[in-house]
């Protein structure tokens, strides 16, 4: 066999010419994803959530299922009139031209019975995953209910909800730390950095309790996660 038939036989034995173009541009695609990786910084929180959302889902819990916004029912609520005091329809019709001209419908759920008018926030609009910190949309929510607060003189009670899952991650060993560290984290929003008067407000948790539906499908349960902000009555004659 000539040398020509050999050098020919052997060229073809081997890979086809593109896949060195093709191993090149991945070489390269790869050095450029480093380079990248190497200007960026890594949020440890963000990190240690995905994480745990991560694992969550894979070991059959709700996963990132927690940070799924379900819109309110409804928005705001009809009430009776007949039910309610004069005074009290007079603050809860006041508190809905607020929410509906602010737009804050699809943020949060009004209602109201004797005791008060119930501001219903879901959860994935003020937290992430099992976290008491205040999502940057939530303080922006929170920064138009502020406004409505500081124009009734009202006690405000603020109330926080979880549904029936245990807590398998974070620093929180129960519901029940969970819910009252978030209501608590509102009630500083509020009054710190909203300069709502701090004597006006309380703040309770409730953990997994008072749940608003059954916790029965993980739609169900990221209704029940929730914080109310409560607007007291409180009639005059008492």
């Amino acid at each position: 066999m000539s040398k020509r038939k050999k050098k020919e036989a052997s060229a073809a034995a081997g890979s086809p010419a593109w896949m060195t173009t093709f191993s090149d541009l991945m070489t390269l695609l790869l050095t450029f994803f480093i380079l990248l990786f190497s200007m960026s910084s890594i949020s440890e929180e963000k990190f240690r959530s995905l994480s745990q959302s991560l694992a969550s889902s894979f070991s059959g819990g709700e996963g990132i299922l927690e940070g799924v916004i379900i819109p309110p029912e409804n928005g705001v609520e009809p009430v009776n009139p007949d039910a309610l005091d004069p005074a009290l329809l007079e603050m809860y019709n006041k508190v809905t031209q607020f929410i509906e001209k602010h737009d804050l419908g699809d943020s949060v759920a009004i209602t109201a019975d004797e005791n008060g008018i119930y501001v219903n926030l879901n959860n994935a609009i003020l937290f992430g995953k099992e976290s008491a910190s205040i999502t940057r949309e939530g303080k922006k929510v929170l920064r138009s209910i502020a406004d409505l607060l500081n124009e009734i003189g009202n006690n405000v009670v603020i109330e926080g909800h979880t549904d029936n899952i245990p807590n398998a991650y974070g620093q929180y060993p129960t519901n029940w730390e969970l819910s009252t560290t978030r209501a608590v984290s509102v009630l500083r929003y509020l009054s710190e950095e909203e300069k709502v008067n701090p004597m006006r407000l309380s703040a309770v948790g409730y953990g997994e309790y008072r749940p608003l539906v059954p916790n029965d499908t993980a739609e169900n349960r990221a209704k029940n996660r929730r914080v109310n902000i409560v607007v007291v009555y409180e009639p005059e004659d008492e």
